[in-house]
């Protein structure tokens, strides 16, 4: 009986792109993409997850594939409410046990109505206490930080929705920011570009192949090309161009700025004592954006910082949050939790 009940407690990082579940004494036993498809006419659930994800933009009429969240915060509450059960569910066999304690991650600059749709898309979903923990913070405890020492720590965390910024410091954040030029903004600079130079329009799945194959934030020693496949513009018919690292960098160029430029506002920010520190120890690089090839060697060229990636980027957030179910006591005061009304 007592293991069933240390099974219980998860973490939830309910990202723009992927969710990510973690249970206490299992580790990450769920990492799916934030997609439901519905039947438009019902909008009963047909789909979770990656099957799910493979129908974006390419449903008929009587489906509709859409991501819940949109920038890091809940677009669609009952989606996001849907998925998140289908999500639990899937991690818990047994349902009559399943009253777990659950901690959500939620973006550093949510609204409060943002963070109680959170809050109650967790409870409608089966738990029985929901605390929230932001983002940044996570992701500083899951990258192994000494977050609780009197140290500046400097945690940047490009995700699909929101780029997080935050300098941490004896267990609170001290500045942050979060912006909204992430993983997805990068996706719609590919497509605008596509359309401007080549008039060709790619899809966002494409878009975001087409990051991870040959995306890039710094010029690399040889330069990868891909084949892009969508529709003419002008023709209206399906048409191939070749495009080379370097044209997808000058797409991204913009959105890219916008990231080194949160960087450099919230180093701004930083009382001067824990700039120093952090002028020592650099700044962490963590999310799926830390996986764009030459974001470190960028920043590290424009702020003059040491850049450190993490080591498995992706899971940062939900490891730290996992973190904070394992040793709940001890990390207590990093989660912020109001009983519900």
């Amino acid at each position: 009986m007592a293991n069933s009940l240390i099974g219980r407690d998860m973490a939830v990082d309910l990202g723009t792109a992927n969710t990510l579940v973690y249970v206490r004494g299992r580790g990450v036993m769920l990492n799916e993409p934030s997609v439901v498809a519905l039947n438009a006419q019902t909008r009963e659930l047909l789909a979770v997850g990656s099957e799910a994800r493979r129908m974006l933009g390419r449903t008929p009429e009587a489906i509709t594939a859409i991501r819940p969240l949109k920038d890091g915060v809940i677009a669609d509450f009952e989606s996001t409410e849907q998925m998140l059960r289908m999500f639990i569910r899937q991690v818990h066999r047994r349902r009559y046990l399943a009253k777990p304690r659950l901690v959500v991650c939620v973006p550093s600059g949510i609204t409060s109505v943002e963070q109680r749709a959170v809050k109650e898309a967790g409870y409608e979903a089966g738990a029985r206490r929901v605390y929230i923990v932001e983002e940044p913070m996570a992701a500083a405890i899951g990258a192994g930080l000494p977050v609780h020492e009197a140290t500046g720590n400097m945690i940047v965390d490009v995700g699909g929705g929101t780029t997080e910024v935050a300098v941490i410091s004896l267990g609170g954040i001290v500045t942050s920011m979060s912006i909204r030029t992430a993983g997805d903004e990068l996706d719609q600079a590919i497509i605008s570009w596509f359309k401007k130079e080549y008039s060709l329009m790619v899809g966002e799945r494409t878009a975001e192949e087409i990051k991870v194959a040959v995306g890039s934030a710094f010029p690399l020693s040889e330069e990868p090309e891909a084949e892009i496949r969508g529709r003419d513009m002008v023709s209206g018919l399906p048409r191939t161009v070749s495009v080379s690292s370097a044209e997808v960098r000058q797409a991204m160029e913009e959105s890219l700025h916008d990231i080194i430029d949160a960087v450099r506002t919230t180093l701004d920010k930083t009382p001067p004592e824990l700039a120093g520190d952090i002028m020592d120890r650099g700044l962490v690089l963590t999310g799926g954006g830390a996986l764009l090839r030459g974001l470190d060697e960028r920043l590290r060229h424009e702020t003059g910082m040491p850049v450190h990636v993490a080591d498995d980027p992706l899971h940062s957030v939900a490891m730290g949050a996992g973190k904070c179910v394992e040793e709940f006591e001890a990390l207590q005061q990093v989660l912020v939790s109001e009983p519900r009304r």
